[in-house]
């Protein structure tokens, strides 16, 4: 039965009229509408300086992908196998638990190989990344101290391990707003979810306006109670939305400025949006045979990542600012050999369709693409595992993220570890100064992007990261 706003009081139609609409009031409140003078708020909603970056995409491997079986080739570990860590490195590690430094080392299990003009090593569990290596940066010196697994992603995604602050697709749709008229300007897609729990401050507004924080994708049923409800039809909804405008514009009229009102108000709009434009955005049916194996999603491994992949290049396309995709089950205690060789099944060819994709449609230049994890693994075994069951520990300390696009200058690596893979021994650097970067890419000012919070002008890398302007073409 459809509901009619007469004979009910405008508390009770307000509750039925929000059915279907409820989640995404909270979740996505007018992230492309004015940001600036929320609560004390300077978002600027314009760049300080000319950005080389308008979208990111942040592929997040959650558990930890180890770096010398990826991105970070250590020969000495073959040399070494079995034996215990040598002093002269070990009095170096810093004294964190699950460091390492009393078990043995564990040679990769993987082959590496020089690809492109930059001669840069990939694993052989990557052959399909490795084929883009020459638009990669790889960063090989990223390091922290936080060696578990729910505070170091929520440090890698917010710049804090307590979870309290705003996530980094926050901080971002708080700046810049989003250019996404019919969608959200930061979404999330997760899948893998058989370790570790991800953390919602990872995609969570913290401190901001909840408009800010990430607004969750299915890839199969889109997003969360956005459908009609059911006998609704457009008309019915139009005609409903345009009385509660009415009578909050009445409301707000005695309020003088309200914010959160207002913020309410637009939201049942971009809720409408969506419900009207939103499935066309993503039926991956209007994409081609070939597009869609460019991604693997004809292959059962790679499917779910790669229609989560090629989600992202759409949702690009419609002017979304940020957008992350989680993958996770990286954690390699044990069988790191196939732990590691089903999470690059499942990742490998769906990310480098994306980076193809990207590149050949114009959009690499202005899409910063973000790969790693919360942290590496260890160059050792853990436990007293043999053969093919054995796996890492955590390795804060030293471990390797990537970036492509968006004014990145590829091909080239930045930073490196030990012989054994440890620790920095050059260009040592944080998640902060990630942090930082992306943003310098934005054209955001991580000292300038600041909002009162508790007395305090709070900024997103905390206290402040190192752009690493090397990172950068020019």
């Amino acid at each position: 039965m459809i509901i009619s706003p007469v004979n009910q009081d405008r508390r009770t139609f307000l509750g039925s009229a929000g059915l279907g609409l409820g989640s995404i009031a909270l979740n996505a409140l007018l992230q492309g509408d004015a940001a600036a003078g929320d609560h004390g708020g300077s978002g600027s909603q314009q760049p300080h300086f000319p950005p080389s970056v308008k979208n990111v995409i942040f592929l997040f491997m959650s558990g930890g992908p180890g770096h010398m079986d990826t991105f970070d080739p250590k020969p000495q570990l073959s040399a070494m196998e079995g034996e215990y860590v040598p002093d002269s490195i070990g009095a170096n590690v810093p004294n964190i638990p699950r460091s390492g430094v009393g078990s043995k080392l564990m040679a990769s299990p993987f082959g590496f190989k020089q690809y492109g003009d930059s001669g840069i090593e990939v694993s052989d569990l990557l052959p399909h990344t490795a084929r883009h290596v020459d638009d990669l940066c790889v960063i090989r010196s990223l390091n922290h101290r936080i060696p578990v697994h729910g505070p170091a992603e929520n440090f890698t995604l917010t710049g804090s391990s307590l979870g309290e602050r705003p996530s980094l697709g926050g901080w971002v749709t708080y700046g810049l707003g989003s250019e996404a008229r019919d969608l959200p300007g930061f979404m999330v897609l997760s899948s893998n979810s058989s370790g570790p729990a991800p953390q919602r401050p990872g995609w969570g507004s913290g401190f901001l306006p909840a408009r800010f924080q990430g607004t969750q994708l299915d890839d199969q049923s889109g997003v969360p109670y956005s459908d009609l409800p059911n006998l609704y039809s457009v008309a019915d909804r139009r005609e409903q939305l345009d009385f509660i405008r009415l009578m909050n514009q009445q409301h707000l009229k005695q309020q003088n400025a309200n914010s959160e009102l207002e913020a309410r108000i637009e939201s049942y709009e971009l809720g409408f949006r969506m419900q009207l434009n939103a499935p066309e955005i993503l039926d991956l049916s209007r994409e081609s045979a070939a597009t869609q194996k460019m991604y693997g999603i004809d292959q059962k491994a790679s499917a779910v990542f790669g229609r989560h992949c090629l989600l992202a290049r759409r949702l690009v396309e419609q002017g979304v600012r940020f957008i992350q995709l989680r993958n996770g089950g990286w954690d390699a205690h044990g069988s790191l050999k196939n732990n590691h060789i089903n999470r690059c099944r499942a990742t490998d060819l769906p990310i480098a369709g994306l980076l193809q994709d990207l590149k050949q449609r114009n959009l690499l230049e202005q899409t910063l693409v973000i790969w790693g994890g919360e942290f590496g693994r260890t160059p050792t075994t853990e436990g007293n595992q043999k053969g093919d069951k054995r796996g890492r520990d955590h390795s804060p300390a030293g471990y390797t993220m990537w970036l492509a696009g968006g004014g990145i200058k590829g091909g080239q690596v930045i930073g490196a570890t030990d012989e054994l893979g440890f620790v920095p021994v050059e260009r040592p650097l944080s998640p902060h100064d990630l942090h930082a970067t992306m943003l310098h890419g934005l054209g955001l000012d991580q000292h300038k992007l600041v909002y009162l919070h508790n007395s305090r002008e709070e900024i997103p890398t905390v206290l402040g990261g190192e752009v690493i302007h090397e990172a950068f073409a020019t």
